[in-house]
């Protein structure tokens, strides 16, 4: 049975942009928020520390185009957020975003929180908001190639630097910001740099070593979360959209933005059906009091 047929006429609603890093999330969400408009709550567990802005690949706010992004930024990079806190965090934004008359758009590849947020009965999520799920899904040969390139551009973008000002010789890759792909793989490099002994060949040796490190890893991620949405789709029954935006990393230039343009399309006709049912039941609600209006009732004091 999908627990999410609306089942009543007074749910909230909530857009979830879902997918494997690298495959264009932060772009679509602010192209749906800047259409409807809206609010964009981030839902990547690394994206929401400060700090290695460069490593986590925050969206700039150059790419934001004006669109207010919440929990993007702003934890203690030293923090243990757990699930649990994201859920009571993402359920207090999702009210301020509604509250302002915006649609809440929670984005983001950590698809553990997200099924946190929505199933975990202390929350009550589904019985109190729709949700309209869009997956940004970009073929595996094609995304791992796309990621690669990424890494690249990070790595030349300033990683080492970034990395280095947060480098201590007892870190722990378990906790906090540390955790971030990007990170634990620069290890051994920011411990052999300042050696005596190491000419610059060796550093170079040791950065292109991390880097492939980065790109293994980074793919490995992207399996793990692909897997987490077929399961949240064909055991969990989530009704998903599922968006193919193979080709728009397969382009470069205007032709992928020629691309990508098309591919919104849809989506912007999905969401804009699902936020069509609050008039539907408005509708609806107005018939039935036509036919059954309510009485008042004499209550004697």
């Amino acid at each position: 049975m999908n627990t999410f047929i609306n089942n009543g006429l007074n749910k909230k609603k909530v857009v979830f942009i879902i997918g494997a890093t690298g495959t264009g999330k932060s772009r679509l969400s602010v192209d749906l928020a800047t259409h409807f408009p809206g609010e964009i709550i981030n839902s990547d567990k690394m994206q929401g520390y400060k700090g290695l802005d460069i490593v986590t690949n925050k969206i700039t706010d150059l790419e934001k185009q004006g669109v207010p992004h919440h929990m993007l930024g702003e934890i203690d990079p030293e923090a243990d957020f757990t699930a649990e806190d994201f859920c009571y965090q993402v359920v207090y934004h999702i009210e301020f975003v509604l509250n302002s008359g915006h649609i809440p758009i929670i984005v983001g590849g950590s698809n553990t929180y997200i099924e946190a947020l929505v199933e975990n009965p202390v929350f009550k999520f589904k019985s109190k908001y729709n949700c309209c799920f869009l997956w940004v899904d970009v073929a595996l040969p094609v995304l791992h190639s796309s990621v690669s390139k990424r890494v690249d551009h990070i790595v030349h973008a300033g990683l080492v630097d970034e990395v280095r000002g947060i480098f201590v010789s007892e870190a722990d890759y378990t906790k906090g910001i540390r955790r971030s792909i990007g990170v634990p793989e620069m290890d051994r490099y920011l411990r052999e740099e300042n050696k005596s002994n190491i000419d610059e060949a060796a550093k170079q040796v040791l950065v292109e070593s991390a880097s492939e490190e980065i790109k293994l890893n980074t793919c490995k991620l992207v399996c793990c979360q692909l897997e987490k949405i077929r399961r949240l789709r064909n055991e969990k029954m989530w009704p998903i959209n599922q968006i193919d935006a193979t080709n728009v990393h397969k382009k470069s230039g205007k032709e992928a933005d020629d691309v990508w343009n098309e591919m919104v399309k849809p989506c912007l006709e999905i969401v804009e059906e699902f936020l069509k049912d609050d008039e539907k039941n408005v509708e609806a609600e107005t018939n039935i009091r036509t036919m059954f209006p309510f009485k008042k009732l004499q209550v004697a004091i």
